[in-house]
């Protein structure tokens, strides 16, 4: 994946490279991960006071708090995704062929 930041709302961003996973807080397990690392200093909260809809775990071991639902940051990670892939031209295709790279 390459370098970018994913808006977390509120005007509040995370590198798309250090993101692990982007869960629900509902689930038991979810909510001690997130006990635990507030006591251990490792929680980020980016809800701005509102109800916390998406826990972020990142590979630093923190975890970033998000008032957005997991699916719409999910659905914003692709719609960046898909804007850095250029199509190539079938010209293009036939260099990087040619040359031993691959498409």
């Amino acid at each position: 994946m390459e370098s970018g930041f994913l808006n977390i709302g509120f005007s509040s961003y995370i590198s798309v490279t250090k993101i692990i996973g982007i869960v629900s807080p509902d689930s038991a397990p979810i909510r001690r991960m997130i006990r635990l690392a507030k006591e251990q200093g490792r929680l980020v909260d980016a809800t701005f006071g509102r109800r916390t809809r998406a826990a972020i775990l990142t590979e630093g071991g923190f975890i970033v708090l998000s008032a957005v639902l997991p699916d719409t940051l999910v659905s914003r990670l692709e719609e960046e995704e898909e804007e850095r892939i250029e199509p190539i031209t079938e010209q293009e295709a036939e260099l990087q062929k040619e040359s031993g790279e691959d498409v």
